[in-house]
């Protein structure tokens, strides 16, 4: 309804039209008792689609404005003059010319304006998200809007230090830096809310949206997806749509897209939400945000959308949560959360546990800070994406690092003072390391990494400040030599260098960020060829990122291995050593033979297979006789448990190949009983003892993973064969299907009284079992009640645990110990070792 029209009616009509409008608001009322949502009443606001999909209507029942804070444009600077921004702009700077006012002269700024506060309900041109705001224009772009990082870093210190309380940053760069770093920190220690767009370019977020404490904004299409072309990855928090209509340069309006326009959004919504919560910290505001986002992909945080679509309507009229991410207090009921961020939340008291999951974009380090109240500690409890577990703890500042493989990791919180009765407060900055790659220490050419005399292709990081990685190509005949350089991140703008040495050198470096460069000598000679591959000079920081180094030298090779065309003939291999070969005819055959010392889990790899060529492999034993064959076109892998013995090992091919070499390679594993992977284990005796008696079983990999964390589904199994439990209970849990593989054991363990779900009906197969707990559930097997009198026999369990008793008979019944420093950590993840070795002990 456009109030304003309405009273010019007022006018023109006088007493007769203020009768007839008075009934036409009865009749309004009378027909609609529900509220009707607030509306601008400019007159392109239909144009603006973006604000219903935010609900910026509903938002603005709540609040229209917000004229207690300034917002700051960090950008090309503002048209001064717009009529529809003029009455809502602040006095700003020029820091392209500090003569001269902020004025616009590219037109962006003024767009990313007009989208937080054109003003509202004005009857004219379109409507901000504030009708009334206070905007600081601060122009740190150049009129093409380009800009260094200087500038940029100069504009976000002169909004804080003039009294800005949120900085939109609709730019970014694909470089790291300490200085912007220290920008960016010294922002959030004034309480000041960064929000930066991702970038545009379907790659890795920007900087300055990719700092842990800036709220970094995506697009989302108008289907509520994450648009192709919005960057994405640990570092985003939200999205927000693409295409906007908004102001433009010389008082006019324009269609713009984007994630230049996304940022804006929800830095307006942010000060909606600051006036409803003015004694709001930066971080809270930021928390609401996620917390009252609309999730759209994978349930929580995920690398395209972040935590969600922004909604205004719930930042304003949901309540702030203290901790966003509960319930999470078992590992089925963990929330995702980034790498690469700073989240808050809370601990109720000492026993409750947090439970997160994040997934490492490549192997490496995970480093955990926490702003916790001093005096505070947490504990943590990590188990990477091949179940390698790892307990540590953390102190208030103080970063605690864990290794990571690529993949998801499992990670639980909890204080490390058990006994605490308050809540805790606490925030949470993550972020990642990638992995120091294999070719390390490689930074000097006169350290090069040794390559093989052939094509290949490998994989390396710039892991550590100012990394390069030389590589030596020896070249023993003549022939044509190609090299390729790319990346899979912005954040790498590739340098090739190549040289011969003594001789000429190439340096490439024709492409910008995340573009491939590329060299070809048609012809080399014989010698060593040096390759050095660097990123820019001015992005020698840690990347999160992999380049691919693709070397093709056209030759025509030799068989080192030949004459082995019969199995009499047949080369002998070392275990754990490649070696190369060509098939040069169609009837050729490479013979191979090794020999196995002990029963041993034997891996045969043949690698570097030509493209469009299929190689067999066939195996026999010592007498010749045939015990398994099989084929590829790119790989080719057997894997068998064999005796000892000699074994032999025929290769064929489809077609003839001389430019490319194969690569074979034998692996044997020695098993201890039927694992590879406890020989020498502390828990050797008790894994073979249970494994003799069919109550435990290893994996197909013949692994048993001793030092993995052991589940309930897992634990329980156990349990139902060591004890022979035959009968079963009638149960139905919410997680737990017939169909599960351990659903029968759990179904025994259950009518045995051993083990029981949780009171919301369900039974967390996968959810890691606690030392208690193990304990628990071995008393209960042996109809252990437990006992109250007697002194508590651990440091740090006093006489309010609940398992209290439980370890007070096993304790005094010689059946549990404790660790060397008094302390039982009962709270800590039992691993299958452990669980075992109780087995071995409790069992006849």
């Amino acid at each position: 309804m456009q109030y304003k029209k309405i009273i010019h009616h007022f006018i023109r009509y006088g007493v007769a039209g203020i009768i007839v409008f008075m009934a036409f608001l009865g009749s309004i009322y009378a027909k609609s008792p529900t509220v009707i949502a607030a509306a601008a009443d400019d007159p392109f606001v239909p144009k603006q689609t973006y604000l219903e999909q935010i609900h910026v209507n509903e938002a603005w029942d709540v609040a229209t404005g917000n004229t207690n804070i300034t917002i700051a444009i960090v950008d090309t600077g503002v048209d001064l003059n717009h009529p529809d921004l003029k009455p809502n702009l602040v006095s700003g700077v020029n820091l392209i010319n500090p003569s001269r006012p902020p004025q616009d002269d590219n037109g962006h700024g003024t767009n990313v304006a007009g989208v937080v506060g054109a003003v509202g309900n004005n009857d004219r041109g379109v409507s901000g998200i504030l009708w009334k705001a206070r905007i600081m224009p601060v122009k740190a772009l150049e009129a093409d809007g380009s800009g260094g990082e200087a500038k940029l870093g100069e504009g976000i210190r002169y909004a804080v230090d003039h009294g800005a309380k949120i900085v939109v940053l609709s730019l970014g760069l694909n470089k790291y830096s300490n200085y912007m770093n220290d920008v960016v920190q010294y922002a959030e220690e004034k309480d000041v809310l960064l929000v930066a767009a991702t970038g545009n370019e379907g790659n890795r977020v920007k900087y300055p949206a990719a700092y842990p404490t800036v709220l970094a904004v995506g697009g989302m299409t108008t289907g509520n997806t994450a648009d192709s072309r919005s960057n994405t990855g640990p570092e985003i928090d939200l999205v927000a749509p693409w295409d906007v209509f908004t102001t433009a340069r010389g008082g006019s309006y324009e269609y713009k897209d984007g994630t230049s326009m996304a940022a804006p959004q929800v830095a307006a919504v942010a000060a909606l939400a600051w006036s409803k919560y003015p004694g709001m910290k930066a971080y809270q505001i930021r928390q609401l945000l996620r917390q009252t986002a609309d999730d759209l992909e994978a349930p929580g945080w995920d690398s395209s959308t972040g935590y969600g679509l922004l909604r205004a309507d719930r930042a304003l009229k949901e309540m702030p949560l203290a901790d966003m991410y509960e319930p999470n207090n078992r590992k089925d009921q963990a929330k995702s959360i980034s790498v690469s961020k700073m989240i808050s939340a809370s601990f109720t008291d000492g026993a409750d546990q947090d439970w997160y999951y994040f997934d490492a974009p490549y192997n490496g380090k995970v480093n955990f800070t926490f702003d916790i109240p001093e005096g505070q500690q947490v504990a943590i409890q990590h188990t990477d994406a091949k179940g390698t577990f790892t307990s540590l703890t953390a102190k208030p500042g103080q970063p605690a690092t864990v290794q990571v493989s690529k993949g998801r990791s499992y990670v639980q919180l909890q204080l490390a003072n058990r006994n605490f009765k308050q809540e805790v407060l606490y925030k949470l900055t993550t972020s990642f390391d990638i992995y120091r790659d294999q070719f390390e220490d490689n930074d000097r050419q006169y350290s090069a990494y040794v390559l093989p005399s052939r094509s290949q292709t490998l994989k390396g990081t710039f892991h550590q400040i100012g990394d390069q990685d030389w590589f030596e190509l020896p070249i023993k005949q003549s022939g044509s030599l190609s090299i390729s350089l790319s990346v899979d991140t912005a954040r790498i703008d590739p340098v090739l260098f190549v040289q011969k040495q003594g001789e000429k050198s190439y340096t490439v470096d024709e492409g910008d960020d995340g573009i491939t460069e590329s060299l070809i000598l048609p012809e080399v000679f014989p010698g060593s060829y040096y390759i050095r591959v660097s990123n820019v000079k001015e992005y020698q920081f840690p990347v999160t990122g992999e380049y691919t180094l693709t070397i093709d030298y056209d030759v025509k090779q030799i068989d080192p291995n030949e004459p082995n065309n019969r199995s009499y003939q047949a080369t002998t291999v070392s275990l754990e050593t490649a070696y190369y070969g060509l098939i040069d005819k169609l009837d050729d055959q490479d013979w191979f033979q090794f020999r196995v010392l002990e029963d041993s889990l034997v891996q045969i790899n043949l690698t570097d297979i030509p493209d469009d060529v299929t190689m067999y492999m066939y195996l026999y034993d010592g007498s010749m006789r045939s015990m398994t064959n099989t084929d590829g076109w790119n790989a080719v892998q057997l894997q068998q448990r064999l005796p000892a013995g000699t074994y032999y090992v025929k290769l064929t091919a489809n077609q003839a190949f001389d430019r490319n070499l194969y690569q074979f390679k034998v692996n044997a594993k020695p098993l201890m009983g039927n694992f590879t992977d406890i020989r020498g284990h502390w828990a050797q005796a008790s894994i073979l003892e249970m494994s003799g008696n069919k109550a435990i079983e290893g994996y197909d990999d013949y692994t048993f993973r001793p030092n993995q964390t052991i589940t309930r589904a897992e634990a329980t199994t156990i349990l139902s064969r060591a004890f022979n439990l035959t009968k079963q209970k009638n149960i139905a849990y919410t997680d737990l299907s017939p169909k599960h593989w351990a659903f029968v054991h759990i179904a025994r363990a259950a009518q045995s009284g051993i083990i029981d779900g949780y009171p919301d009906q369900s039974f967390a197969p996968d959810q890691p079992v606690s030392r208690m707990e193990m304990i628990s559930m071995f008393a209960r097997s042996l109809n252990k009640t437990g006992k109250q009198r007697g002194d508590v026999p651990f440091t740090d369990v006093d006489n309010n645990y609940w398992g209290v008793g439980i370890l007070k008979q096993l304790k005094a019944e010689g059946w549990i110990g404790g660790y060397a420093d008094g302390t039982f950590r009962p709270d800590q993840q039992a691993t299958r070792a452990e669980f075992v070795t109780m087995l071995a002990q409790m069992t006849p």
